[in-house]
């Protein structure tokens, strides 16, 4: 029987040499051929590209095979890029979107295919909709050799960095940066951003050291390439050893960023998120919605009112966040896994710009990175905030949802419950915090969130969370 190929909140993934064969990423190349024949975009061409992960290579050049196949010309990638630097690609090229070969943060055994319309930004559930029953109704793929197309000029090969490089030197004061005499390390995890922040900042006054820039498909050391504290202990040390200024952290396709202050702490990705807006907000003085995850922090909500700037709350994914950051304009969107887009840019995450914003609000202010936060907190009160992943057998899932969806709960660890809501899963909101349960739309996991105003409320909300649900 077939695999039945589905989409999650940014692309189909599953194990590999499991369902990520061969035969099934041909199939995608094949339903996506026929997907973009039926909107009529296939003479646009596509860009494919590619991650650092195992087969990652091969398996871009089958979907490029297909592709050109199906008389679809290709624009494909000589070398693994990050997500964010395919996705500008396609709006350079003036491309139909971009089919991408990555997993993002899942753990090794895992691979991914991601596709981009040609906006540049995750698809929406209508576009994925239509993809899968694209791929479920397709016929067996066309497949021309990958040399047979360059030949033929269905095949185009491209270096997709120097676009990409061009736009984020428009985009953030890189000599600011570079004379700002900073000491910066960066975990590129061994993913596809290794090298690029490097490449931007160095030559100044401002010192780079990369670590994990090697490619390695079993990302040792890390239970994913997921820039959260505790796959960073490396980064932390290195920075508490070094006397570094900041430490910055890109996951497996460089989408997201991590960052950790000059004393060796983990900034949150809620923090980072709030504090990148009141960059923007404040020190820079530009205006426009916010777009965030349900997920992410009432910090944001609280720096709308202050700055009399609208803020739209959107389920979990860049397939919901991206679009609404388009039809409004927004200045900023994101989410609490760490990425997040800007305006003027693409409406997708990009982990590189937002450690380049990190650095830059750094150089501007002459603040460090524990300074900027405090400055965080002194407009909006302190905010502390923890995720729990649990994982869970599939016959489980049924009751977790059945408590999931139940609406007896008037109080939480002793906190009374003043609403609720499922945008993406459960909320519950109190007078001092918030806590959300839902299913990850990329792993078998349930996600608990929790923020409140002090770090106890936060552990207190989960346990009880996770007692009720029985995880």
């Amino acid at each position: 029987m077939a695999t039945d190929i589905r989409f999650g909140t940014d692309g189909w993934r599953a194990i590999i040499a499991e369902d990520f064969t061969f035969a099934n990423v041909a199939r995608c190349a094949q339903g996506l051929a026929g997907y973009l024949k039926s909107i009529g975009s296939a003479d646009m061409g596509l860009v494919v590209g590619y991650d650092t992960r195992f087969l990652s290579r091969e398996f871009a050049e089958t979907v490029a095979g297909v592709l050109a196949g199906n008389g679809v010309r290709v624009f494909l990638s000589q070398v693994a890029a990050p997500t964010p630097v395919f996705s500008f690609n396609v709006l350079h090229h003036k491309a139909a979107g971009a089919a991408i070969i990555t997993a993002s943060h899942n753990p090794g055994i895992w691979n991914g295919f991601k596709f981009k319309p040609e906006y540049a930004g995750s698809a929406t559930q209508e576009i994925t909709d239509q993809l899968e029953q694209a791929i479920a109704e397709a016929p067996d793929p066309v497949y021309i050799q990958v040399d047979q197309a360059r030949g033929e000029g269905l095949i185009v090969d491209i270096d997709p960095a120097p676009p990409y490089l061009d736009r984020i030197g428009s985009l953030v004061d890189l000599k600011s940066i570079k004379d700002a005499g900073l000491q910066v390390l960066v975990d590129a995890m061994f993913g596809a951003g290794a090298g690029y922040i490097p490449g931007l900042i160095s030559g100044g006054a401002t010192r780079v050291t990369e670590l994990n820039g090697s490619r390695n498909p079993a990302f040792p050391g890390m239970e994913q390439p997921e820039p959260i504290a505790h796959n960073l202990v490396g980064l932390i040390e290195a920075v508490k050893s070094e006397g570094a200024a900041v430490g910055l952290a890109l996951d497996g396709d460089a989408d997201r960023v991590g960052v950790v202050d000059e004393n060796g702490r983990f900034i949150t990705t809620l923090e980072v998120f709030s504090l990148l807006a009141l960059y923007l907000l404040d020190q820079k003085g530009q205006r426009g919605a916010l777009v965030k995850g349900v997920t992410s922090s009432m910090m944001l909500n609280k720096l709308g009112q202050q700055f009399g700037v609208e803020v739209r709350e959107m389920k979990v994914g860049f397939k919901y966040i991206g679009p609404e950051m388009s039809r409004i304009d927004a200045l900023m969107a994101g989410e609490e896994s760490g990425g997040f887009a800007f305006r003027g840019h693409i409406p997708e995450r990009d982990g590189i710009l937002s450690g380049l914003l990190v650095l830059e609000y750094m150089a501007r202010t002459g603040m460090t990175a524990s300074q900027l936060i405090q400055h965080l907190f002194q407009q909006v009160g302190p905010h502390h905030y923890q995720r729990r992943d649990v994982a869970f057998r599939a016959e489980d899932r049924a009751r977790i949802q059945e408590r999931l969806s139940s609406g007896e709960l008037t109080e939480l660890a002793g906190r009374p419950v003043r609403q609720t809501d499922d945008i993406d899963g459960r909320r519950l909101v109190f007078d001092d915090g918030w806590l959300i349960s839902r299913f990850s739309g990329t792993e078998p996991l349930l996600r608990i969130y929790a923020e409140a105003t002090d770090a106890d409320t936060v552990t207190a909300l989960l346990d009880a969370a996770a007692e009720y649900l029985g995880v």
